[in-house]
């Protein structure tokens, strides 16, 4: 029996990769036949002494060509959309070399479609001379709204005014623009694209992280057609919490240029591995209008997840809002047999653990450790991401826990999805050398009101 369990786990597990929500699903994937395939990334960051990005923009391209060549029912890439920091200092050098880029891999059926940001965009130049520069270098306009193959996209850059990020005028004619794209085709979903997220929507755009603006949310939530493209935050697009639906829908794009994240109430943090990440959404649209999502590593060339989004332009289809993902997902699970081991330094112990398992198709996003001492209180904890946010295999998990006392602990490992929902934990005893429980008391006070503010947050939500 626990084999049969142990083997069902790893089935789970390798499909965890391809989260196609159920309760979200138009259709099953196999069926879904597109009629319309775009690209869309952001935070490309173009450098002079670099050539990393600017190589990254073609692999993503090649992506979206070879999904379209591999498809018998539709062989097109139509556009490609990049939303904002294309470079990295708002440099002409770099502006010329990131069009280089788009214009040296792109074939003449794919539109470029892009908005430049207020952000490193607007680093060197004036805001005024930057739309300029970069409008007579692409052809296109900073603000605009194209319609192709009947859909409506609608791009907005940082305001020409160095004073004001986004200007009234800017606001009026995106209000005017939204009314018309959505009269014409009000069965349609229409496409906004700009620079930061919509605060308090999707993965990093939260007063807490930082990254939100609130400049659109009025005008946005009148329409419920819109599906609205944002970057800026460079967190994982595969991360559940990125694709956000209420009054509409917004898709975070995660970025071509480095990975961020918030943890366990650490701001922008950056793993180790986070300059070697680059991804991007082949977004694909069928008969029905319903969205179809492939987040792609760009550089792995695989996929990390997908998503079909039944037509976002009605408000009846809302299977991707927080609460109802939330009520979806499943604490990961360790394998039957899972077992822990462990190494002692003088007040340090380093546990080694196995890749826990997704039960929901989500992906695993946090391990934690805990040293509980025989009296049952917490002497040390810590925590690490997998690297989730990568097309590679999942890899043991290391975890290093620090300013231990000497004694005997019980450690203990979970993990948990994005919504905080953890394993039962694995468990190992061990002995370590170190200074005297006196020495670490002023550090198990500290640890016991982390691990209060850690419970009041899981409580709250926040």
């Amino acid at each position: 029996m626990k084999k049969a369990i142990s083997v069902l786990l790893s089935a789970l597990m390798l499909c965890g990769c391809l989260f196609a929500f159920g309760a979200g699903a138009a259709q099953g994937s196999s069926d879904f036949v597109p009629t319309f395939r775009f690209i869309v990334s952001s935070d490309t960051h173009v450098r002079d002494d670099s050539d990393v990005t600017a190589n990254r923009i073609g692999k993503m391209l090649a992506l979206g060509y070879e999904a379209a060549g591999s498809d018998p029912d539709y062989n097109k890439l139509d556009a490609v959309l990049i939303c904002g920091d294309l470079t990295n200092n708002g440099t002409t050098t770099q502006f010329d070399k990131f069009w280089a880029a788009v214009s040296g891999a792109k074939k003449d059926e794919t539109r470029f479609l892009g908005v430049v940001a207020k952000n490193h965009d607007g680093y060197t130049m004036s805001r005024s001379d930057m739309r300029a520069y970069y409008e007579n270098l692409t052809g296109n306009e900073a603000d605009f709204h194209v319609v192709l193959g009947g859909y409506h996209f609608i791009g907005i850059s940082a305001s020409e005014n160095g004073a004001v990020h986004y200007s009234l005028s800017q606001l009026r004619w995106l209000q005017q623009e939204l009314t018309a794209a959505t009269s014409q085709a009000p069965d349609r979903p229409v496409f906004v694209m700009h620079h930061e997220h919509n605060r308090d929507t999707v993965y990093g755009s939260s007063s807490y992280d930082g990254w939100g603006v609130t400049y659109f949310k009025a005008i946005l939530r009148q329409f419920p057609q819109v599906v609205d493209f944002s970057g800026h935050s460079h967190y994982p697009l595969n991360d559940p919490r990125s694709v956000w639906q209420g009054r509409y829908t917004c898709v975070g794009t995660g970025a071509i240029y480095y990975s961020e994240f918030t943890v366990s109430g650490v701001r922008t943090y950056h793993p180790a591995d986070s300059d070697a990440t680059a991804s991007c959404w082949i977004a694909e649209l069928n008969a029905e209008n319903d969205l179809r999502l492939t987040g792609m590593d760009v550089e792995a060339g695989k996929p990390l997840c997908e998503y079909v989004l039944k037509n976002p332009a009605k408000s009846s289809n809302r299977e991707f809002t927080p609460a109802k993902l939330e009520a979806a997902s499943c604490a990961p699970a360790f394998a039957s047999d899972a077992a822990l081991s462990a190494g002692t330094d003088y007040g340090v112990c380093t546990v080694t653990a196995p890749p826990a398992q997704s039960t929901d198709g989500m992906p695993v996003v946090l391990y934690r450790a805990k040293a509980m001492s025989r009296f049952g209180t917490v002497a040390a904890q810590t925590w690490t991401l997998p690297c989730y946010y990568r097309a590679v295999e999942p890899e043991d998990i290391t975890l290093t826990l620090e300013g231990l006392a000497a004694g005997t602990y019980t450690v203990r490992v979970t993990a948990e999805n994005a919504y905080g929902k953890a394993s039962d934990p694995i468990e190992i005893t061990v002995t370590v050398e170190g200074d005297s429980a006196l020495v670490n008391f002023p550090t198990r006070i500290r640890l016991f009101f982390e691990d209060l503010i850690h419970f009041l947050h899981q409580l709250l939500g926040i």
